[in-house]
């Protein structure tokens, strides 16, 4: 149980990363040009500083079990939040590629149910 955990938090740690060091990179799969200093910004903020803090919020998850259930719950939710956004968003525009939209939209469906997964067997344990 604690592989998936660690797993999602190290997604959310190298995003975090690659979005503070190179966010004109982490973006351009979805085709967003970040020309200017204000949409880095926003980059390294949306994608960067979030991602780091859900990846030290995993951490907290793993070190102090009274934060765990609370802690992957919100995530998961995160995460499935962020998938639907995706769905709507095909819905509502004209279609892609598998790359990068649904792609995303599995990943974070994956791990959103992953998390869920893990609140829900330590439930049923306890």
């Amino acid at each position: 149980m604690n592989a998936v955990v660690v797993l999602v938090g190290v997604f959310f740690a190298g995003m975090g990363v690659a979005a503070l060091a190179a966010p004109a990179a982490l973006v351009r799969p979805f085709r967003i040009v970040v020309e200017h200093p204000e949409s880095r910004s926003e980059v390294r903020a949306v994608y960067g500083g979030f991602g780091l803090a859900i990846a030290v919020a995993l951490g907290l998850a793993l070190a102090r079990p009274g934060l765990h259930d609370g802690i992957l719950t919100a995530v998961g939710l995160a995460l499935a939040g962020m998938a639907l956004g995706r769905v709507v968003s095909r819905l509502v525009d004209r279609p892609t590629a598998f790359y990068p939209i649904w792609f995303y939209a599995l990943v974070e469906t994956v791990a959103a149910g992953a998390l869920g997964a893990v609140v829900l067997v330590r439930a049923s344990v306890t």
